[in-house]
Protein backbone atom coordinates (compact mmCIF):
# COMPACT_ATOMS: atom_id res chain seq x y z
CA UNK A 1 0.00 0.00 0.00
CA UNK A 2 2.94 1.99 0.86
CA UNK A 3 4.93 1.27 -1.91
CA UNK A 4 5.19 5.35 -2.97
CA UNK A 5 7.12 5.94 -0.27
CA UNK A 6 9.75 3.35 -0.78
CA UNK A 7 13.21 4.28 -2.81
CA UNK A 8 14.12 2.69 -5.60
CA UNK A 9 16.87 0.50 -4.41
CA UNK A 10 14.55 -0.70 -1.47
CA UNK A 11 11.52 -1.77 -4.06
CA UNK A 12 14.67 -3.66 -5.97
CA UNK A 13 15.71 -4.96 -2.58
CA UNK A 14 12.11 -6.40 -1.96
CA UNK A 15 11.75 -7.68 -5.65
CA UNK A 16 15.17 -9.62 -5.21
CA UNK A 17 13.91 -11.72 -2.43
CA UNK A 18 11.35 -12.88 -4.69
CA UNK A 19 13.56 -14.11 -7.17
CA UNK A 20 15.73 -15.59 -4.49
CA UNK A 21 12.45 -17.84 -3.56
CA UNK A 22 11.44 -18.82 -7.07
CA UNK A 23 15.16 -19.87 -7.51
CA UNK A 24 15.21 -21.68 -4.29
CA UNK A 25 12.11 -23.92 -5.40
CA UNK A 26 13.84 -24.44 -8.66
CA UNK A 27 16.76 -25.63 -7.17
CA UNK A 28 14.79 -28.11 -4.33
CA UNK A 29 12.76 -29.26 -7.15
CA UNK A 30 15.14 -30.03 -10.07
CA UNK A 31 18.47 -30.44 -8.25
CA UNK A 32 18.66 -33.94 -9.07
CA UNK A 33 18.08 -33.16 -12.95
CA UNK A 34 20.83 -30.42 -13.35
CA UNK A 35 23.76 -30.98 -14.51
CA UNK A 36 26.86 -30.04 -12.08
CA UNK A 37 27.68 -26.71 -14.20
CA UNK A 38 24.16 -25.98 -14.00
CA UNK A 39 23.72 -26.13 -10.37
CA UNK A 40 26.86 -24.77 -9.48
CA UNK A 41 25.74 -21.80 -11.64
CA UNK A 42 22.37 -21.29 -10.09
CA UNK A 43 23.85 -21.51 -6.60
CA UNK A 44 26.42 -19.05 -7.40
CA UNK A 45 24.21 -16.30 -9.38
CA UNK A 46 21.73 -16.91 -5.66
CA UNK A 47 24.65 -15.97 -3.75
CA UNK A 48 25.69 -13.13 -5.37
CA UNK A 49 22.09 -12.02 -4.82
CA UNK A 50 21.67 -12.75 -1.17
CA UNK A 51 25.17 -10.88 -0.73
CA UNK A 52 24.16 -8.10 -2.04
CA UNK A 53 21.15 -7.90 -0.42
CA UNK A 54 22.40 -8.30 2.96
CA UNK A 55 24.88 -5.46 2.29
CA UNK A 56 21.47 -3.55 1.27
CA UNK A 57 23.07 -2.55 -2.28
CA UNK A 58 21.95 0.37 -4.61
CA UNK A 59 20.12 -0.30 -7.78
CA UNK A 60 23.71 0.09 -10.01
CA UNK A 61 25.05 -3.46 -8.71
CA UNK A 62 21.81 -5.06 -7.80
CA UNK A 63 20.32 -5.08 -11.44
CA UNK A 64 22.79 -6.54 -13.06
CA UNK A 65 22.96 -9.99 -10.32
CA UNK A 66 18.91 -10.44 -10.95
CA UNK A 67 19.42 -10.69 -14.09
CA UNK A 68 22.08 -12.79 -14.34
CA UNK A 69 20.52 -15.46 -11.74
CA UNK A 70 17.06 -14.88 -14.19
CA UNK A 71 19.33 -16.42 -17.14
CA UNK A 72 20.15 -19.10 -14.55
CA UNK A 73 16.61 -19.81 -13.80
CA UNK A 74 16.01 -20.25 -17.57
CA UNK A 75 18.19 -22.49 -17.94
CA UNK A 76 17.61 -25.00 -14.79
CA UNK A 77 13.99 -23.89 -14.74
CA UNK A 78 12.13 -26.58 -16.99
CA UNK A 79 8.31 -26.33 -16.85
CA UNK A 80 8.83 -24.57 -13.00
CA UNK A 81 10.38 -21.35 -14.82
CA UNK A 82 9.52 -19.17 -17.00
CA UNK A 83 5.90 -20.35 -16.40
CA UNK A 84 3.20 -19.82 -19.01
CA UNK A 85 0.10 -17.92 -18.01
CA UNK A 86 -1.80 -21.71 -18.23
CA UNK A 87 0.33 -22.66 -15.55
CA UNK A 88 -0.22 -19.51 -13.17
CA UNK A 89 -3.60 -20.02 -14.10
CA UNK A 90 -3.84 -23.43 -12.83
CA UNK A 91 -1.99 -23.17 -9.92
CA UNK A 92 -4.26 -20.02 -9.02
CA UNK A 93 -7.43 -21.87 -9.69
CA UNK A 94 -5.96 -25.03 -7.71
CA UNK A 95 -5.43 -22.64 -4.55
CA UNK A 96 -8.41 -21.35 -5.00
CA UNK A 97 -10.80 -24.89 -4.99
CA UNK A 98 -8.20 -25.74 -1.91
CA UNK A 99 -9.27 -22.70 -0.38
CA UNK A 100 -12.98 -22.73 -0.83
CA UNK A 101 -13.16 -26.61 -0.31
CA UNK A 102 -11.57 -25.85 3.43
CA UNK A 103 -14.14 -22.88 3.67
CA UNK A 104 -17.21 -25.14 2.82
CA UNK A 105 -16.11 -28.40 4.84
CA UNK A 106 -14.71 -26.52 7.89
CA UNK A 107 -15.94 -22.88 8.31
CA UNK A 108 -18.91 -21.92 6.40
CA UNK A 109 -21.05 -24.10 3.07
CA UNK A 110 -23.63 -22.73 0.78
CA UNK A 111 -26.71 -24.45 1.14
CA UNK A 112 -29.78 -24.30 -0.70
CA UNK A 113 -33.68 -24.62 0.69
CA UNK A 114 -35.02 -27.54 -1.49
CA UNK A 115 -38.39 -27.60 0.01
CA UNK A 116 -41.25 -25.14 1.71
CA UNK A 117 -41.02 -27.05 5.00
CA UNK A 118 -39.53 -23.98 6.48
CA UNK A 119 -41.77 -21.56 4.67
CA UNK A 120 -42.71 -18.22 5.32
CA UNK A 121 -38.69 -18.04 7.44
CA UNK A 122 -37.20 -19.49 4.72
CA UNK A 123 -38.77 -20.08 1.11
CA UNK A 124 -38.47 -23.35 -0.88
CA UNK A 125 -39.50 -23.26 -4.58
CA UNK A 126 -42.01 -21.04 -5.21
CA UNK A 127 -44.49 -20.03 -8.03
CA UNK A 128 -46.25 -16.83 -9.39
CA UNK A 129 -49.01 -16.80 -11.87
CA UNK A 130 -49.55 -14.77 -14.47
CA UNK A 131 -52.42 -13.80 -16.06
CA UNK A 132 -53.16 -12.94 -19.27
CA UNK A 133 -51.52 -10.41 -21.07
CA UNK A 134 -49.68 -10.05 -17.67
CA UNK A 135 -46.04 -11.86 -18.09
CA UNK A 136 -43.25 -9.35 -18.15
CA UNK A 137 -41.16 -8.76 -21.26
CA UNK A 138 -38.03 -9.51 -22.38
CA UNK A 139 -36.28 -7.62 -19.76
CA UNK A 140 -38.46 -7.72 -17.51
CA UNK A 141 -37.95 -11.87 -17.45
CA UNK A 142 -33.85 -11.08 -17.73
CA UNK A 143 -34.36 -8.95 -14.38
CA UNK A 144 -36.63 -11.72 -12.58
CA UNK A 145 -33.84 -14.55 -13.81
CA UNK A 146 -31.26 -12.09 -12.06
CA UNK A 147 -32.55 -10.83 -9.00
CA UNK A 148 -35.23 -13.85 -8.04
CA UNK A 149 -33.74 -16.63 -10.00
CA UNK A 150 -37.41 -17.06 -11.95
CA UNK A 151 -37.56 -19.33 -14.71
CA UNK A 152 -40.52 -18.94 -17.10
CA UNK A 153 -42.85 -21.92 -18.16
CA UNK A 154 -45.84 -21.83 -20.68
CA UNK A 155 -48.35 -23.91 -22.35
CA UNK A 156 -49.94 -22.75 -25.38
CA UNK A 157 -52.37 -23.97 -26.76
CA UNK A 158 -52.08 -26.13 -29.97
CA UNK A 159 -55.75 -25.87 -31.05
CA UNK A 160 -59.05 -24.35 -29.66
CA UNK A 161 -60.99 -26.53 -27.64
CA UNK A 162 -61.52 -27.25 -23.81
CA UNK A 163 -58.26 -27.96 -21.30
CA UNK A 164 -58.59 -31.57 -20.20
CA UNK A 165 -56.27 -32.48 -17.31
CA UNK A 166 -55.69 -36.27 -16.67
CA UNK A 167 -55.52 -37.29 -13.17
CA UNK A 168 -55.19 -40.71 -11.54
CA UNK A 169 -57.35 -42.58 -9.72
CA UNK A 170 -56.56 -40.69 -6.34
CA UNK A 171 -57.62 -37.25 -8.29
CA UNK A 172 -53.80 -36.09 -8.19
CA UNK A 173 -52.65 -34.96 -11.61
CA UNK A 174 -51.03 -37.11 -13.52
CA UNK A 175 -47.45 -37.58 -14.08
CA UNK A 176 -44.55 -39.19 -15.25
CA UNK A 177 -40.99 -38.92 -13.61
CA UNK A 178 -37.25 -38.79 -14.95
CA UNK A 179 -33.77 -37.85 -14.65
CA UNK A 180 -32.79 -33.95 -15.63
CA UNK A 181 -30.28 -31.18 -15.19
CA UNK A 182 -30.61 -28.20 -13.26
CA UNK A 183 -28.58 -25.40 -14.90
CA UNK A 184 -27.73 -27.69 -17.10
CA UNK A 185 -25.54 -29.11 -14.50
CA UNK A 186 -26.44 -30.40 -11.53
CA UNK A 187 -28.18 -34.05 -11.64
CA UNK A 188 -32.05 -33.22 -10.78
CA UNK A 189 -35.46 -35.51 -10.57
CA UNK A 190 -37.85 -33.61 -13.20
CA UNK A 191 -41.19 -34.20 -13.63
CA UNK A 192 -43.67 -34.22 -16.79
CA UNK A 193 -47.28 -33.56 -17.29
CA UNK A 194 -49.44 -33.21 -19.74
CA UNK A 195 -52.93 -31.40 -20.97
CA UNK A 196 -55.47 -32.01 -23.87
CA UNK A 197 -56.85 -29.24 -25.87
CA UNK A 198 -58.90 -30.00 -28.80
CA UNK A 199 -57.38 -33.89 -28.68
CA UNK A 200 -53.64 -32.77 -29.04
CA UNK A 201 -51.89 -32.85 -26.22
CA UNK A 202 -49.32 -30.05 -24.56
CA UNK A 203 -46.44 -31.14 -22.18
CA UNK A 204 -44.61 -29.19 -19.38
CA UNK A 205 -41.51 -30.61 -17.33
CA UNK A 206 -40.47 -29.17 -13.95
CA UNK A 207 -38.25 -29.91 -11.21
CA UNK A 208 -39.90 -32.54 -9.15
CA UNK A 209 -39.42 -30.69 -5.93
CA UNK A 210 -41.13 -27.78 -6.96
CA UNK A 211 -44.01 -30.22 -8.39
CA UNK A 212 -44.73 -31.84 -5.06
CA UNK A 213 -44.86 -28.34 -2.75
CA UNK A 214 -48.08 -26.62 -1.61
CA UNK A 215 -46.96 -24.06 -4.52
CA UNK A 216 -46.19 -26.49 -7.18
CA UNK A 217 -48.26 -27.55 -10.25
CA UNK A 218 -51.64 -28.25 -8.50
CA UNK A 219 -51.42 -24.93 -6.94
CA UNK A 220 -50.89 -23.40 -10.60
CA UNK A 221 -53.47 -25.49 -12.00
CA UNK A 222 -56.26 -24.14 -9.43
CA UNK A 223 -55.34 -20.15 -9.77
CA UNK A 224 -55.33 -20.82 -13.11
CA UNK A 225 -58.33 -23.28 -14.42
CA UNK A 226 -60.51 -23.44 -11.45
CA UNK A 227 -60.35 -19.52 -10.16
CA UNK A 228 -58.23 -19.91 -6.92
CA UNK A 229 -60.36 -22.90 -5.54
CA UNK A 230 -57.87 -24.91 -3.93
CA UNK A 231 -59.98 -28.13 -4.64
CA UNK A 232 -60.96 -26.75 -8.02
CA UNK A 233 -59.47 -30.02 -10.08
CA UNK A 234 -60.96 -32.79 -7.42
CA UNK A 235 -64.27 -31.19 -7.41
CA UNK A 236 -64.27 -31.24 -11.24
CA UNK A 237 -63.60 -34.99 -11.38
CA UNK A 238 -66.14 -35.48 -9.02
CA UNK A 239 -69.05 -33.58 -10.25
CA UNK A 240 -68.01 -35.38 -14.11
CA UNK A 241 -67.66 -38.67 -12.98
CA UNK A 242 -70.85 -38.07 -11.07
CA UNK A 243 -73.10 -36.93 -14.17
CA UNK A 244 -71.23 -39.75 -16.48
CA UNK A 245 -68.33 -42.11 -16.58
CA UNK A 246 -64.87 -40.46 -16.91
CA UNK A 247 -63.01 -40.55 -20.46
CA UNK A 248 -59.73 -43.00 -19.32
CA UNK A 249 -57.06 -44.42 -21.09
CA UNK A 250 -53.80 -46.50 -19.88
CA UNK A 251 -50.37 -44.35 -18.83
CA UNK A 252 -46.62 -45.43 -18.44
CA UNK A 253 -45.44 -43.57 -15.64
CA UNK A 254 -42.02 -43.43 -13.53
CA UNK A 255 -42.45 -42.65 -10.18
CA UNK A 256 -39.90 -43.19 -7.09
CA UNK A 257 -37.55 -45.28 -10.01
CA UNK A 258 -40.32 -47.28 -10.98
CA UNK A 259 -42.18 -47.75 -14.46
CA UNK A 260 -45.72 -48.71 -14.11
CA UNK A 261 -49.03 -48.92 -16.66
CA UNK A 262 -51.42 -46.42 -14.65
CA UNK A 263 -55.00 -45.77 -15.50
CA UNK A 264 -55.16 -42.06 -15.64
CA UNK A 265 -58.88 -40.01 -16.23
CA UNK A 266 -59.61 -37.04 -18.33
CA UNK A 267 -61.21 -34.30 -16.57
CA UNK A 268 -62.64 -31.33 -18.12
CA UNK A 269 -61.70 -27.97 -16.86
CA UNK A 270 -64.72 -26.11 -18.10
CA UNK A 271 -61.91 -23.55 -19.61
CA UNK A 272 -61.54 -23.18 -23.20
CA UNK A 273 -59.12 -21.37 -25.46
CA UNK A 274 -58.19 -20.48 -28.82
CA UNK A 275 -55.39 -21.96 -30.62
CA UNK A 276 -51.72 -19.94 -29.25
CA UNK A 277 -53.71 -18.56 -26.35
CA UNK A 278 -51.54 -19.32 -23.23
CA UNK A 279 -53.29 -22.26 -20.98
CA UNK A 280 -51.01 -21.64 -17.83
CA UNK A 281 -48.16 -19.09 -17.55
CA UNK A 282 -45.86 -19.28 -14.31
CA UNK A 283 -42.54 -18.45 -13.00
CA UNK A 284 -40.84 -20.71 -10.78
CA UNK A 285 -38.65 -19.14 -8.03
CA UNK A 286 -35.55 -20.53 -6.59
CA UNK A 287 -35.39 -21.31 -3.13
CA UNK A 288 -33.69 -19.43 -0.96
CA UNK A 289 -29.27 -19.73 -0.88
CA UNK A 290 -28.03 -19.39 2.44
CA UNK A 291 -25.24 -19.84 4.18
CA UNK A 292 -24.30 -22.53 7.11
CA UNK A 293 -21.94 -21.90 9.75
CA UNK A 294 -20.16 -25.35 10.38
CA UNK A 295 -17.94 -24.21 13.17
CA UNK A 296 -19.91 -23.08 15.81
CA UNK A 297 -21.37 -26.69 16.80
CA UNK A 298 -18.35 -27.81 17.49
CA UNK A 299 -17.74 -25.34 20.75
CA UNK A 300 -21.16 -24.61 21.93
CA UNK A 301 -24.49 -26.21 21.93
CA UNK A 302 -27.37 -25.75 19.67
CA UNK A 303 -29.86 -23.24 20.86
CA UNK A 304 -33.64 -24.29 21.20
CA UNK A 305 -35.11 -21.42 18.47
CA UNK A 306 -32.38 -21.73 16.24
CA UNK A 307 -32.35 -23.12 12.64
CA UNK A 308 -30.56 -26.38 12.70
CA UNK A 309 -28.65 -28.05 9.57
CA UNK A 310 -28.26 -31.51 9.81
CA UNK A 311 -27.60 -34.79 7.93
CA UNK A 312 -29.74 -37.27 6.92
CA UNK A 313 -27.30 -40.33 7.27
CA UNK A 314 -28.24 -42.22 10.35
CA UNK A 315 -32.29 -41.39 10.83
CA UNK A 316 -33.33 -44.92 10.87
CA UNK A 317 -37.02 -44.62 8.56
CA UNK A 318 -38.11 -45.85 5.72
CA UNK A 319 -38.62 -41.85 4.16
CA UNK A 320 -35.05 -41.89 4.38
CA UNK A 321 -34.47 -44.81 2.32
CA UNK A 322 -34.76 -44.78 -1.92
CA UNK A 323 -36.15 -46.88 -4.25
CA UNK A 324 -33.88 -49.66 -3.39
CA UNK A 325 -33.85 -49.29 0.21
CA UNK A 326 -30.97 -47.73 0.83
CA UNK A 327 -30.12 -44.86 2.92
CA UNK A 328 -30.17 -41.42 1.91
CA UNK A 329 -27.60 -38.57 2.67
CA UNK A 330 -28.74 -35.00 2.58
CA UNK A 331 -29.08 -32.15 4.15
CA UNK A 332 -31.90 -30.86 5.78
CA UNK A 333 -32.59 -27.44 7.35
CA UNK A 334 -35.39 -27.25 10.53
CA UNK A 335 -35.47 -25.70 13.59
CA UNK A 336 -34.39 -26.87 16.62
CA UNK A 337 -37.33 -27.27 19.02
CA UNK A 338 -36.01 -30.22 21.63
CA UNK A 339 -32.64 -31.21 23.26
CA UNK A 340 -31.92 -33.96 25.24
CA UNK A 341 -33.89 -34.62 28.45
CA UNK A 342 -37.03 -31.96 26.91
CA UNK A 343 -40.45 -32.90 26.92
CA UNK A 344 -42.45 -31.87 24.12
CA UNK A 345 -45.95 -31.48 23.66
CA UNK A 346 -48.43 -29.88 20.81
CA UNK A 347 -51.86 -28.35 21.86
CA UNK A 348 -52.63 -26.97 18.24
CA UNK A 349 -51.23 -24.51 17.68
CA UNK A 350 -49.06 -24.24 20.66
CA UNK A 351 -46.05 -26.12 20.73
CA UNK A 352 -45.51 -26.72 24.83
CA UNK A 353 -41.86 -27.58 26.01
CA UNK A 354 -41.38 -28.58 29.52
CA UNK A 355 -45.02 -27.59 30.11
CA UNK A 356 -44.77 -23.76 28.74
CA UNK A 357 -45.11 -22.38 25.71
CA UNK A 358 -41.96 -23.35 23.78
CA UNK A 359 -39.78 -19.41 23.31
CA UNK A 360 -36.52 -19.17 21.75
CA UNK A 361 -37.51 -17.70 18.18
CA UNK A 362 -40.27 -14.87 16.68
CA UNK A 363 -41.28 -18.10 14.28
CA UNK A 364 -42.19 -20.18 17.52
CA UNK A 365 -44.95 -17.23 18.62
CA UNK A 366 -45.63 -16.12 15.08
CA UNK A 367 -47.12 -20.21 14.95
CA UNK A 368 -48.70 -19.82 18.51
CA UNK A 369 -50.38 -16.73 17.30
CA UNK A 370 -51.49 -17.92 13.57
CA UNK A 371 -49.99 -14.58 12.54
CA UNK A 372 -49.61 -13.56 8.94
CA UNK A 373 -48.65 -16.85 6.89
CA UNK A 374 -47.64 -18.63 9.92
CA UNK A 375 -50.19 -21.52 10.72
CA UNK A 376 -49.75 -23.04 13.46
CA UNK A 377 -48.50 -26.21 14.92
CA UNK A 378 -50.05 -29.10 13.44
CA UNK A 379 -49.41 -32.99 15.41
CA UNK A 380 -47.58 -35.67 13.35
CA UNK A 381 -48.69 -39.28 12.28
CA UNK A 382 -45.72 -41.25 14.31
CA UNK A 383 -44.59 -38.95 16.85
CA UNK A 384 -46.26 -35.92 18.77
CA UNK A 385 -49.54 -37.61 18.53
CA UNK A 386 -52.53 -36.10 19.87
CA UNK A 387 -52.15 -35.40 23.71
CA UNK A 388 -48.98 -37.41 23.82
CA UNK A 389 -45.66 -35.86 25.55
CA UNK A 390 -42.88 -36.59 24.22
CA UNK A 391 -39.34 -37.12 25.80
CA UNK A 392 -36.35 -36.34 23.82
CA UNK A 393 -33.47 -38.76 24.59
CA UNK A 394 -29.90 -38.38 25.39
CA UNK A 395 -27.45 -37.88 22.08
CA UNK A 396 -30.35 -36.76 20.35
CA UNK A 397 -32.42 -33.37 19.00
CA UNK A 398 -36.18 -32.92 17.86
CA UNK A 399 -36.53 -30.61 14.63
CA UNK A 400 -39.68 -29.29 13.23
CA UNK A 401 -40.23 -27.04 10.08
CA UNK A 402 -41.94 -24.01 10.53
CA UNK A 403 -44.41 -24.90 7.98
CA UNK A 404 -46.08 -27.41 10.60
CA UNK A 405 -48.96 -28.65 8.07
CA UNK A 406 -46.47 -29.02 5.09
CA UNK A 407 -42.95 -30.57 7.02
CA UNK A 408 -42.46 -33.90 6.87
CA UNK A 409 -40.08 -33.95 10.57
CA UNK A 410 -38.97 -35.17 13.76
CA UNK A 411 -42.74 -35.78 14.37
CA UNK A 412 -42.73 -38.52 10.91
CA UNK A 413 -38.88 -39.97 11.21
CA UNK A 414 -37.72 -39.30 14.63
CA UNK A 415 -35.09 -37.56 16.67
CA UNK A 416 -31.64 -36.12 14.82
CA UNK A 417 -28.76 -38.39 15.88
CA UNK A 418 -26.20 -35.66 17.88
CA UNK A 419 -23.19 -36.96 15.43
CA UNK A 420 -25.53 -35.77 12.41
CA UNK A 421 -25.81 -32.32 13.18
CA UNK A 422 -23.71 -29.71 10.41
CA UNK A 423 -24.87 -25.79 11.46
CA UNK A 424 -27.01 -23.14 11.56
CA UNK A 425 -28.62 -21.15 8.66
CA UNK A 426 -26.13 -17.98 8.56
CA UNK A 427 -27.74 -15.46 5.99
CA UNK A 428 -29.67 -15.61 2.97
CA UNK A 429 -27.66 -14.64 0.16
CA UNK A 430 -29.87 -15.17 -2.94
CA UNK A 431 -32.82 -14.10 -3.77
CA UNK A 432 -32.78 -10.23 -3.65
CA UNK A 433 -35.85 -10.46 -1.85
CA UNK A 434 -36.71 -8.81 1.51
CA UNK A 435 -35.89 -12.21 3.15
CA UNK A 436 -32.11 -11.20 2.37
CA UNK A 437 -29.46 -10.73 5.26
CA UNK A 438 -29.21 -12.73 8.70
CA UNK A 439 -30.81 -15.79 8.75
CA UNK A 440 -33.91 -15.99 11.47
Amino acid sequence: MFDFLRSEDSKLRRSAAQWLEMAQRIHDFRKDLLTEEQGGGLLAAMAEVKALVRQKAAVPALKPAIERLEGAMRTCGGRLYPTTSLTENVEFFLVAAIVILGLRAYFVQPFKIPTNSMWPSYYGMTSEVFTPGEEPGLLGKAARLVGLGAVNYTMKAPAAGEVMVPVFRSGAPAYTERAGRSLFIFPTLMREYTVMVGGQPVKLTVPADWARSEFGYDDVLEKTLFAGNRNGLMQAAQKANGASQLESSMMEVTSGGRRIEARIYWVPTGRKVRQGEDIVSFDILTGDLLFVDRMSYNFVRPSVGSGFVFKTDNIDHESMKDANGRQISQYYVKRLVGLPGDQLEIREPVLYRNGEPITGSEAFAHNARREGLYRGYFNGSSHLEGGEVLDVPAGSYFAMGDNSSNSADSRVWGFVPEMDVVGRPLFIYYPLTKRWGVAK
